[in-house]
C-alpha cells in the first residue's frame, strides 16, 4: 500500500514523486439571481494536463510562491499557504483577477500587475510595487486530490467569494483559449451536451459545488467534511471498470465508468 499523509503535509518520500499544485473555485453572484456562479477556464489543446478542458484557475506551486506563504503565513503548514498563495498568484496570471486582496483593487491597477508578474513570475515583487496587502485566508481549504503516480498533481482546491460579478477578466491566451461564468449546474450541463470536456476531478466537484445555493453552504460543508486527500481507484464492476473515489468526502457521485472518464 502506498503511504500518504494528512492534507497539511507533503507526500511521504515513500510515496509516488507528485507536483504540489493549487487551484481555486470562485463565487460570484448570479445577475439573474438562484445559484453562485463559478468562473471557468479552458485549457489550451496542446497543454500536457486538461488539454483542451475547462478547469478552475490554478497551476503548480513555485519556489516563490513558498517564499512568499513563509513571510505571509509563518504560522500554517507551509504546504497549505504556499498553495494559497499559488492559487491567487495563478488566478491573477490566468485571468487578470486578483483574489484575496485586503482593499479593492482597479482594473487598471490588476491589468498592470499582471504584466508585471507574467515578466517576473513572482507575486511578492507585484505585492510590493502596488503596496497591495493579501488576506490568504480569504481562500477556504476546500478538498485536495492527488492521483498515486509519479509525476502526478498534487492539488489542493479552495474556495472564495468575490460577492460582486463586476470585474474584469481576460484570458491569458498561453495555457488558456476561454474564461467563463457559469453555475455549477450550468456547467455540468455543458458537459453533458459536449460543449465543454471535464476532467474526472473537476466533474466530481461541479457536481458538490451544484448543492451550494450560496458560498455560506460551501462553508458548512467543509466544516461537515475535514479534508483529506483523495486518490481515485480502479473498481471493477459488473458491468465495466470504473474509476472511483471513496466515501465521506462530501461528494455526491463517487464515480463514473472508467471508459468515460477523463482523467486529465
Amino acid at each position: 500500500m502506498i503511504a500518504t499523509a494528512p492534507s497539511d503535509q507533503p507526500m511521504p518520500m515513500t510515496g509516488p514523486k507528485v507536483i504540489p499544485a493549487a487551484t481555486v473555485v470562485i463565487f460570484r453572484h448570479s445577475a439573474f439571481g438562484g445559484a453562485p456562479e463559478v468562473l471557468m477556464v479552458q485549457r489550451a489543446k496542446e497543454m500536457r494536463f486538461a488539454g483542451g478542458a475547462a478547469v478552475f484557475p490554478g497551476g503548480r506551486v513555485d519556489p516563490a510562491d513558498r517564499e512568499l506563504a513563509r513571510r505571509l503565513l509563518p504560522d500554517e503548514p507551509e504546504e497549505i499557504a504556499a498553495a494559497r498563495i499559488a492559487a491567487i498568484r495563478e488566478t491573477l496570471e490566468e485571468t487578470g483577477l486578483l483574489i484575496a486582496a485586503r482593499h479593492p483593487v482597479a482594473a487598471q491597477e490588476a491589468a498592470a500587475a499582471r504584466a508585471l508578474l507574467l515578466q517576473t513570475g513572482r507575486l511578492d515583487t507585484v505585492l510590493d510595487r502596488f503596496g497591495w496587502e493579501l488576506d490568504p485566508n480569504a481562500l477556504t481549504f476546500f478538498a485536495h486530490w492527488c492521483p498515486l503516480w509519479d509525476k502526478a498533481f498534487d492539488t489542493r482546491f479552495f474556495v472564495t467569494d468575490l460577492g460582486t460579478g463586476a470585474v474584469d477578466i481576460a484570458v491569458d491566451e498561453t495555457e488558456n483559449t476561454r474564461l467563463f461564468w457559469a453555475t455549477a449546474g450550468d456547467a455540468l450541463e455543458m458537459a453533458d451536451h459536449g460543449e465543454i470536456s471535464v476532467i474526472f476531478p473537476t466533474r466530481r466537484n461541479l457536481e458538490r459545488l451544484a448543492q451550494y445555493g450560496c458560498h455560506d453552504d460551501a462553508l458548512a460543508d467543509i466544516a461537515a467534511h475535514p479534508v483529506a486527500r483523495i486518490h481515485p481507484s480502479l473498481e471493477e464492476r459488473d458491468d465495466c471498470q470504473w474509476l472511483v473515489i471513496a466515501e465521506g468526502h462530501g461528494y455526491p457521485v463517487l464515480g463514473q465508468p472508467r471508459e468515460t472518464a477523463q482523467r486529465g
